[in-house]
């Protein structure tokens, strides 16, 4: 009896089928408000419905829409009624009534299709962050943004500020955590936001080279078994014992490393493995590395690895395998496309324009600097092992240079050649460098313009200008382009002293290459030498924008600022050359000069004191030093410059005299008598020495005056007499040649010719002579004006008539023109240049 269900007693299915539906009432129709409504307005003047009946299809639809109010239709079970009228409920024809619909309408409703009598929609309910599941998420969204903006600011090295946020990170997940153990939801921890804090703060230790904070994080990450792949990690603390120089523990761990990585990352165990060889390599295992490189070539060869092998064998030398490891180097794929896929192969413009798009995009720079990289590996490989491979350099290169021709890089061949002839210079073999480079005149353009540039340049350092010239030419030439030959051309004019057409050939070659410094240099020489001081000084100035810090541009200013009248603007620029040189002793001397010059004696001084102390040859420099020391009396130190300049000019009978001038103005008789006389005994015809002789030996009361006198008056008698046959010789020769011209004209033209005015050099000659006659020491030089007089034995003179004029020593060795080389070689000869920079092959 469970499983017996007794049948409810249901309602009628079809009771209510003669009720009446008052929707229907004609008669009642005046009285109802909305169809009196609908009439007036545009929905009462629609097309009347094919359907008059309301028993039909169309009748049984509403008056309203959906929107509008609905007189539910009640029943026994709930489904419509078929026929009858139900509590003023219309009666629908359930066949063909549409779901959804009804057809009851209420009345006094309006027309309403959007709703829009329910006003506005209701406000969103706003989310409570009050509870510990929000807080969490938000607190987790706020750890995500400090990381990615600790890892956004070390892309742009700000180290510091990727580790403080990379900490604050690790303390808001920590906070986190803390808060889900309050909550009692530790099962949803998230783990992989605890690895990237861990991982990120380690990171951020190693790029600020706190490296045991590091790797204490590293441990944390490696220990915790929850966190899979952690055993990659090791690469990088093996990475920081690398840079801690701890290469056995570097060594370990990148084998720790190498176990925990499966087969199948075969390119992570490659690059592994050659941090094994590079650290073998830093621990003078040779044999080790050469193992681990040579697995490498064998599973996945790369030219980094084929260039470290090579490393290897020519540490051991072993000369076999160094031909075998060069072989496998440039036979290593790129896989780079050929340029030739960069041409356009057809006059399609929508194939050229995308041939012009991938040109240069980021891949081909891409390919393009793996292939200048190639080059450089094999080029240095080659120059390393061509002495060690064969008996001689040279065979050696030559087979280099026949491996590259059968290889991909053929290009390198003329390049090889060309640093053959390098190094021949290197060698000091400069006939071989000379006809290795003959050899490329029949070779491409390309080629033969290096080749022609560099012997133009090796020529040009000969000083042989016509050699030069002709291979400059050669090298325009073939390459018009080429501003290392426009710069060499420029230089074989430039020494002919044509700065005119020197100048042009320096701005063809900036029209080149506008960053060619040589002759932006060489250009602003031109200028200074032509006397256009303004546009050379715009030169220098261009220039010392690209070289900051060039020594030799800064000088070039000061000088350039020294002739256009501008001292302190010179002593600024050349205190910028001490600052890039500051022992530099023929700057500061420069500047001793500007300060002397400015009546600044005392900053005189000092430069010029610090210049005697890095170079105490310079005659100029010791020669202000002892007329300062005269001018402010005190001769005993003036004594040991002269007698420096004595010891650099030992036939010079100047310095002697001054020495024995400050030894008398000391008051030091005895000793300035003892160097006249040796001064005698080297220069027995010297006049000034006799008179002073005589001078002190008579106010001393010496016996040897009269010895003395009669020295000077004979020595004096020979002087006039040479003086007389030089005079009547002078004009002997000035009358034979006035002659010869008045003949000449005779012979040339009947008519007589009015005879020219005589000049004779010899007359002013011998007016200076007589204006300075009561002194013959002071016909020596303009510099021994300071000296006493004879008839002033023993009173000083006015020093400051003694020249300390400053010659600069720098001014023809700093305007040589620059070749085409890359920086100087020393800072005394800024002109002389790298050979090895110069002769790098275009």
């Amino acid at each position: 009896m469970e499983n017996v269900h007794l049948a409810v007693e249901e309602e009628d299915l079809y009771s209510g089928y003669n009720d009446y539906n008052p929707t229907f009432d004609s008669e009642e129709l005046e009285n109802d408000v909305g169809f009196q409504q609908a009439v007036r307005t545009s929905h009462g003047r629609r097309p009347p419905m094919t359907a008059k009946f309301p028993g039909t299809a169309i009748g049984g639809r509403p008056l309203v829409s959906s929107f509008g109010s609905r007189i539910p239709m009640a029943s026994s079970m709930g489904r419509p009624m078929t026929g009858a009228v139900q509590d003023g409920a219309a009666r629908p024809m359930t066949a063909v009534r549409a779901a959804g619909y009804s057809s009851s309408l209420m009345r006094g409703s309006t027309f309403d299709p959007l709703g829009q009598s329910k006003g506005p929609a209701p406000p969103l309910e706003a989310k409570n962050e009050d509870t510990a599941e929000e807080k969490i998420k938000i607190l987790e969204k706020k750890v995500n943004d400090l990381i990615e903006e600790s890892c956004m600011a070390q892309s742009i090295g700000a180290f510091q500020l990727a580790l403080e946020k990379a900490k604050e990170a690790g303390r808001k997940e920590r906070a986190l955590i803390r808060q889900r153990e309050a909550s009692g939801n530790t099962e949803h921890i998230n783990l992989d936001l605890t690895y990237s804090v861990l991982l990120n703060l380690a990171n951020q230790y190693a790029n600020n080279e706190m490296y045991p904070e590091a790797l204490n994080s590293y441990h944390v990450i490696v220990k915790n078994k929850m966190f899979t792949n952690a055993g990659r990690l090791k690469v990088n603390m093996a990475n920081i014992y690398f840079e801690q120089k701890n290469y056995p523990k570097a060594i370990k761990f990148y084998r720790m490393a190498l176990d925990q990585i499966s087969n199948t990352h075969k390119e992570l165990r490659i690059k592994i493995m050659q941090n094994i060889g590079v650290v073998f390599v830093r621990l003078g295992q040779y044999s080790d590395a050469i193992t681990s490189f040579e697995h490498i070539m064998t599973e996945s060869p790369n030219i980094k690895t084929g260039f470290n092998l090579i490393l290897c064998y020519y540490a051991v030398g072993d000369r076999e395998r160094m031909k075998k490891a060069f072989q496998k180097l440039i036979s290593v794929p790129l896989g780079i496309d050929d340029e030739d896929k960069y041409i356009p192969a057809s006059d399609d413009p929508s194939s050229n324009m995308v041939i012009e798009a991938i040109k240069n995009d980021k891949l081909h720079q891409m390919e393009r600097d793996l292939k200048v990289l190639a080059e450089k590996y094999i080029m240095t490989a080659a120059k390393l092992i061509a002495p060690a491979i064969e008996t001689s350099f040279a065979s050696g290169f030559d087979w280099c240079v026949d491996m590259v021709k059968c290889s991909q890089y053929v290009e390198l061949a003329n390049d090889l050649e060309i640093n053959k002839a390098i190094t021949y210079l290197r060698q000091k073999d400069f006939n071989q460098a000379v006809e290795t480079l003959k050899t490329f005149e029949k070779k491409d353009s390309r080629v033969k313009s290096a080749a022609a540039t560099n012997l133009s340049f090796l020529y040009f350092l000969e000083k042989d200008y016509d050699q030069a010239d002709r291979y400059a030419d050669l090298a325009m030439n073939a390459d018009r382009y080429n501003p290392a030959a426009l710069i060499n051309k420029g230089n074989t004019v430039f020494v002919k002293k044509d700065y005119e057409k020197a100048a042009e050939f320096y701005k063809e070659a900036l029209r080149n290459d506008s960053s060619c410094t040589e002759a932006l240099f060489n250009l602003g020489l031109s200028y200074e030498r032509l006397n256009r001081l303004e546009e050379g000084l715009d030169c220098f100035l261009k220039l010392h924008s690209i070289l900051r810090s060039s020594a030799e541009v800064m000088y070039q200013l000061a000088h350039l600022y020294e002739q256009l009248g501008d001292p302190q603007q010179a002593i600024e620029w050349l205190m910028q050359v001490i600052s890039a040189t500051p022992t530099d002793p023929h700057v500061l001397a420069k500047l001793g000069k500007l300060h002397d010059d400015e009546g600044d004696k005392s900053q005189a001084f000092q430069y010029y004191s610090e210049s005697f102390r890095y170079f105490p040859s310079n005659i100029d420099v010791i020669e202000w030093l002892g007329a300062y020391y005269i001018e402010t009396q005190f001769c005993e130190k003036a004594i040991q410059y002269f007698e420096r300049a004595t010891l650099i000019q030992p036939n010079y009978v100047k310095w002697q005299l001054i020495v024995a001038s400050c030894y008398r103005r000391s008051g030091n008789y005895q000793k300035a008598l003892e160097t006249y006389k040796e001064i005698h005994r080297r220069f027995p015809e010297n006049v000034e020495c006799l008179r002073f002789l005589v001078r002190l030996s008579t106010d001393m009361g010496l016996k040897e005056v009269q010895e003395y006198a009669t020295k000077l008056k004979k020595v004096e008698k020979m002087k006039e007499l040479r003086e007389q046959r030089v005079k009547s010789g002078r004009e002997n020769s000035a009358r034979g040649r006035r002659e010869g011209s008045t003949g000449s004209a005779e012979n040339a033209k009947a008519e007589p010719q009015p005879e020219p005015k005589q000049f004779s050099p010899l007359l002013d000659s011998d007016s200076g002579r007589s204006s300075s006659s009561s002194s013959k020491g002071e016909r020596l030089s303009a510099k021994m004006r300071s000296l006493p007089g004879s008839n002033e034995p023993y009173e000083a003179s006015s020093p400051k008539e003694l020249d300390a004029s400053y010659v600069d020593p720098l001014g023809p060795q700093m305007d040589r023109p620059k070749t085409g080389a890359k920086k100087p070689a020393d800072d005394d000869d800024f002109a002389d240049e790298d050979l090895g920079d110069e002769l790098l092959p275009e």
